[in-house]
């Protein structure tokens, strides 16, 4: 007896120093990977950082064919990992990234709001990323500040002359690893994005062949430099640390030069982590890109306010859900709501707005209409009465939110 009890002290004890570990996270973009060619090429520091479970297909580009169908371009893929949704919402439609949707909050702004004494920091050969896509510094995203950014490279073109073959790129992605495995080692940012890019440019100049699958093992072993970093931290210090590597967009079928379109292979992608926790959904439910975000926040306690909670079209790819695939139609003045129950304990709430003010910084007023057994899975409410041609509805369950539009053409 005196023996169990010592073991379950022990095994008590190792909780308790497991929660008290400061939580550190990282996601990784790394740019033009089509699921196909992350599959089929070695890629053995990827493996080994997903194990057993920590490998997942996944996809971008939205609904196709709905209102969320979103472009497969590169700075519309990172926004909508970087605020948990889809193109209607954030409104980065093209890698000129010309009005983004601040109102939309990305992770770093939800992040920093929260834990304003805690380092944030940004890896990455594209300016745009931080000044624009995060927007740090402006008016609209709080004049929130980043604790620290390496990027802009590939304005230097003194330090790293623009060659044709992008062999420069090359050296600047090896510029940005080396800096950020440095930086983790030493100031250990408590969120951190590390940016990619020559993937993508062998992509577009080669296509599928030798030169893009080179870049490929390339990108492996830098992320395995990353990886060494974080498993300093982890050995040297008291951290919990997991990241996520995902890619923006794939690749064209017939050449694998192009991409921007909603074709299978444009769509398909992957993510690979060494989170714990990873629930079904991640595992055998296509998860999208927009769901790395509420992953993060939930990793790291970030509390969503409501009102945000309630816009964003990711969920979470670790720890219990409710319900999953939220669907809305409007049919002979009704609307037929469906998803699917994951976990049917407890209650689904049907919350009903019929404006948008959210996406100019207002306040939608969301009606009650129905609540219901989660196990249920769908439900019907009567809209014959109304006018209105837009409709923005919120399914509220235990475990989670799901929310879809639906637009009277």
């Amino acid at each position: 007896m005196k023996q169990w009890f010592c073991v379950f002290l022990f095994f008590v004890a190792a909780i308790q120093l497991q929660a008290q570990k400061t939580k550190k996270a990282i996601f990784v973009i790394v740019d033009g990977i089509s699921a196909d060619v992350i599959e089929n090429q070695p890629t053995p520091f990827l493996d080994k950082i997903a194990g057993k479970n920590g490998y997942t297909r996944a996809h971008v580009g939205g609904e196709k064919g709905g209102y969320s169908q979103t472009p497969t371009i590169s700075a519309v893929g990172y926004n909508s990992l970087l605020t948990g949704t889809w193109v209607n919402k954030h409104n980065v439609w093209n890698n000129d990234i010309k009005a983004p949707n601040y109102n939309y909050s990305t992770i770093f702004r939800f992040f920093q709001e929260q834990y304003p004494q805690k380092k944030t920091a940004v890896f990455s050969s594209w300016l745009d990323n931080r000044t624009k896509l995060v927007g740090e510094g402006l008016p609209a995203t709080g004049n929130h500040k980043l604790t620290y950014h390496f990027d802009g490279l590939e304005l230097d073109t003194i330090k790293y002359p623009h060659d044709a073959n992008r062999d420069f790129m090359l050296q600047i992605d090896e510029a940005v690893v080396d800096n950020a495995s440095e930086y983790i080692k030493t100031e250990a940012p408590d969120l951190s994005w590390v940016y990619l890019e020559y993937t993508d440019d062998m992509g577009h100049k080669y296509g599928d062949g030798p030169e893009y699958y080179r870049a490929v093992s390339l990108m492996d072993k830098q992320i395995g430099r990353l990886w060494d970093a974080i498993n300093y931290r982890t050995q040297k210090h008291k951290e919990d640390w997991v990241i996520y590597i995902t890619t923006d967009h794939g690749r064209d079928a017939k050449t694998g030069k192009g991409h921007g379109g909603q074709s299978d292979r444009e769509r398909a992608t992957w993510i690979v982590t060494n989170a714990s926790g990873l629930n079904e959904y991640y595992k055998t439910g296509n998860p999208g890109v927009v769901d790395i975000m509420p992953t993060l926040a939930s990793f790291l306690k970030v509390n969503i306010p409501r009102e945000q909670l309630m816009e964003i079209d990711g969920i979470s790819l670790t720890g219990k859900l409710s319900a999953v695939k939220p669907d809305a139609k409007l049919e002979n003045g009704k609307l037929e709501i469906t998803w699917q129950a994951v976990d049917k304990k407890g209650d689904a709430k049907i919350w009903l707005s019929e404006t948008n003010l959210f996406k100019d910084g207002g306040k939608d007023n969301y009606t009650l209409k129905a609540t219901l057994p989660v196990a249920q899975e769908k439900v019907t409410i009567d809209v014959s009465t109304n006018t209105q041609k837009f409709y923005k509805i919120v399914i509220e369950t235990p475990g989670n939110f799901l929310n879809r539009w639906v637009i009277v053409k």
